[in-house]
C-alpha cells in the first residue's frame, strides 16, 4: 500500500465512482481501476462492490476511509513543514528592539537563531522607547519587536521573561556594600545612567525616587555596554540587568543585589495573524535560548552563593548547552 493508492481510493470515495475520480485526478479510467485492484491485492480484501456500473464501498473500505484521511493529512502537514524549513536556508527577517535589549538579549537570540538558519539573514532596527517600535512593526518595517512594556492596541504581544537588576560599583568597593543593597542607601551616590527617554532609564529613576533617591547624574551615555568601563573607572555606580553584570564581575568589578528587587519583563509584539515561518523560527529561539538560561540558572540555584556567580555559573553552563 503506498500514498498513490491512497489518495485515489479517496478520490473515488469523495467523487463517488471511477469515471468521475479519473476526470478529476486527470488519469485515465483504465489505470485508476488497474491501482484499485492493486490496492485490493496488497490489503487481501475487496474494498468496493461492483454493482451493474457503478460501485459502493465495501466495509473494508469504509474501514480505510478514516485511517486514510488521516495519513494523507499528516504527510501534508509533513510536507508543508519541510517546505517551511526550505524556506529559512535563505531570505530575511526584520526585527525591531528598544535600544536597550538590543546588545542583550536581543542580540544572544539572533546568534541562536543564526545558529539553526544560517542562510537567513538578520536586520535589526533600533528604537529608543515603545512607540518607536510599534510604528514599525505597525508598518510592517518590521515583522517582530522587543519592547519592556506591554503594548496596546491592535498589536499581539507576548511575555517572554522577566529581567532582572543589580547594582555595579567600582572594583575595590566590596566593604562599602551589603548585600542586598537598600535602594534607599543611595540617596547620596553618582550615576551612570542611559541616555534621557530610554525605557530603561525612565524605570530606573522611577524606580529610584519612589524610594526617596533622586538620583544624581554623573554620566549620562546612549550606549548601555558604555556603562560597565565607566563604572570600572571608579566614577560612578550602575543599575543594569543581571546577565550583563556577570561580565562586568569578571572584570574586577562589584556586584550587589538590590531591595526591593528591581524588574522589568520582555515582550515580543506583532501585528496580528499568522507568523511567517521566518519569525515563527526566530521566536522559537528566542525561547529556547530563554529556556535553556533559566534552566541553567536553577541549576546553579544555592541560596549561599551570591546572584551574581550563580548567574555566571549559569551563563557559562547556558552557553555551553547551547552551541553543543
Amino acid at each position: 500500500m503506498n500514498l498513490r493508492q491512497l489518495r485515489y481510493f479517496l478520490a473515488i470515495v469523495d467523487h463517488g465512482g471511477v469515471h468521475r475520480a479519473a476526470e478529476a485526478l486527470h488519469i485515465a479510467q483504465s489505470s485508476l481501476s488497474q491501482t484499485m485492484r492493486a490496492l485490493e491485492r496488497d490489503l487481501g480484501t475487496q474494498l468496493f462492490h461492483r454493482i451493474g456500473r457503478g460501485i459502493v464501498l465495501a466495509p473494508a473500505g469504509e474501514g480505510l476511509v478514516g485511517p486514510a484521511r488521516s495519513i494523507l493529512r499528516e504527510v501534508d502537514n509533513a510536507e508543508r513543514a519541510v517546505t517551511e524549513i526550505a524556506a529559512l536556508r535563505g531570505g530575511s527577517i526584520d526585527v525591531a528592539s528598544l535600544s536597550d535589549l538590543a546588545i542583550d538579549p536581543v542580540s544572544t537570540w539572533i546568534a541562536n537563531f543564526l545558529m539553526a538558519y544560517p542562510g537567513v539573514q538578520c536586520r535589526v532596527e533600533e528604537g529608543d522607547d515603545l512607540s518607536a517600535v510599534t510604528e514599525k512593526v505597525r508598518t510592517g518595517s518590521s515583522e517582530l519587536g522587543f519592547v519592556s512594556m506591554p503594548a496596546l492596541g491592535d498589536l499581539e504581544c507576548d511575555e517572554l521573561v522577566e529581567q532582572i537588576f543589580v547594582l555595579i560599583c567600582p572594583p575595590g568597593s566590596e566593604d562599602r556594600w551589603p548585600n542586598p543593597v537598600p535602594i534607599s542607601s543611595l540617596r547620596n551616590e553618582s550615576f551612570v545612567l542611559a541616555q534621557q527617554g530610554t525605557g530603561t532609564r525612565e524605570y530606573m529613576e522611577q524606580i529610584l525616587r519612589e524610594h526617596g533617591v533622586e538620583p544624581r547624574i554623573a554620566v549620562e551615555i546612549r550606549q548601555r555596554e558604555a556603562i560597565l568601563p565607566l563604572v570600572l573607572s571608579g566614577c560612578a555606580v550602575g543599575i543594569v540587568p543581571l546577565r550583563v553584570a556577570v561580565s562586568f564581575w569578571q572584570r574586577g568589578g562589584v556586584v550587589r543585589e538590590l531591595d526591593p528587587v528591581p524588574a522589568t519583563k520582555i515582550y515580543a509584539v506583532y501585528r496580528q495573524g499568522k507568523l511567517t515561518s521566518a519569525a515563527s523560527a526566530f521566536l522559537a529561539a528566542a525561547r529556547s535560548s530563554l529556556d535553556l538560561w533559566v534552566r541553567a540558572l536553577e541549576m546553579a540555584d544555592d541560596a549561599e552563593t551570591p546572584l551574581i556567580e550563580r548567574a555566571a555559573a549559569a551563563l557559562e553552563a547556558w552557553d555551553h548547552r547551547l552551541r553543543s
